[in-house]
């Protein structure tokens, strides 16, 4: 009885230690480590600090199971060479805006921002609801990569220019720093058009290379010290109502995850795409008002003729877009026929209590 007990529990240890070295085995297994490439200064402020926010909830939601290390433009590959890199796999992630590819995948341009098109709200409906990361996904598939959104920056400004603009006369020559379909138009309307990650702005800007520029809103340009290198501040950004972000994933890589680190990582993503663009709408409004009262900023509108040349200009940039092939005409019918429905009825809630709210109109500085 003895010999069969000690049998027993031999068997029984023997049993244990191959169900520890097996849970072991399963738990390395169980365990990835990810590099997100950024378009992005590392830890810049919003949009910068958004691709950090999601590493660290992945890295808690997880309990280590995944974890990330974001690495910010130039540190691992170049700003706009993010999409490259994760549809390659050197990078399982990445974090930018999709106009960025506009040579590569130039349909991409309607998930970033369309002059006079919808704001942050509209476009999250348009692609959670309306169809939207379903056309954009069909977009990216072809290159093995997939994509979230992750991040508004909201209607964003009109850009800091280093001398007064008068009329559409007065935009003739100028060099300015302006990516995606917003850059066309002010090129058609006589600015010759220099594409920069954000890193690059301030210096080119300071040193005369450019002489005007646009960059987010006025929470990130103060970060940039743009204000020491131009006087004027222009409102409103009429070519980007926002910047949707965006969170692209290597699809091989995306697949190696089990389910449930598939749905920590979205649902991380989601959490981000909310947070960056409260951030903006949090910090922009004091923002401005230290560029105006502490820095002596000139913030004036856009003469109405610059808008409406820029509004006229905008239709035909983006039709030509949508005829350009028949991937950007499936994705032009489907953003343009929501943002008809979605106008529709912000005419009578948002636009009807903005304008009950401030029936005045327009009071800010000129």
């Amino acid at each position: 009885m003895q010999r069969n007990a000690l049998v027993s529990a031999v068997a029984l240890a023997a049993a244990v230690t191959g169900l520890m070295s097996l849970t072991g085995t399963a738990q390395a297994q169980d365990s990835y480590h990810w590099k997100m490439v950024t378009s992005w200064p590392k830890n810049f402020p919003g949009v910068g600090q958004g691709p950090e926010r999601l590493a660290k909830l992945v890295d808690e939601m997880s309990d280590g199971r995944l974890t990330i290390d974001v690495y910010g433009a130039g540190q691992l590959v170049p700003g706009f060479e993010v999409f490259d890199a994760v549809s390659e796999g050197t990078a399982e992630m990445g974090h930018s805006a999709s106009y960025y590819w506009k040579g590569k995948v130039p349909a991409a341009q309607f998930f970033a921002a369309v002059p006079f098109g919808m704001n942050a709200q509209e476009m999250n409906a348009w692609l959670q609801y309306g169809g939207g990361m379903d056309l954009w996904n069909e977009v990216y598939e072809p290159f093995g990569v997939e994509v979230m959104v992750a991040g508004a920056s909201g209607v964003q400004m009109g850009g800091w220019y280093n001398k007064e603009i008068n009329s559409v006369a007065d935009l003739e020559g100028l060099k300015m720093r302006m990516p995606g379909l917003g850059g066309e138009v002010m090129n058609r309307m006589g600015v010759a058009i220099v594409n920069m990650p954000g890193g690059e702005i301030f210096t080119s800007l300071q040193s005369g290379a450019i002489d005007a520029t646009e960059w987010i809103g006025p929470y990130n340009d103060l970060a940039f010290g743009l204000y020491q290198a131009a006087d004027y501040y222009y409102y409103p950004g009429w070519h980007e109502p926002t910047v949707m972000f965006e969170a692209i994933v290597n699809q091989q890589a995306m697949e190696s995850l089990p389910a449930d680190l598939q749905a920590i990582l979205r649902s991380a993503v989601a959490d981000v795409n909310q947070s960056v663009l409260d951030e903006y709408t949090a910090r922009n409004n004091d923002a401005l008002k230290t560029l105006v009262e502490e820095h002596d900023v000139v913030l004036k509108r856009f003469p109405d003729d610059v808008l409406a040349k820029a509004k006229e200009l905008s239709a035909q940039v983006v039709s030509e877009l949508a005829a350009s092939d028949p991937m950007a005409k499936k994705i032009y019918d489907s953003y343009s026929t929501f943002q008809d429905k979605v106008e529709n009825y912000h005419a009578i809630s948002e636009q009807a209590y903005y304008n009950a709210r401030n029936p005045e109109g327009d009071t800010t500085q000129d």
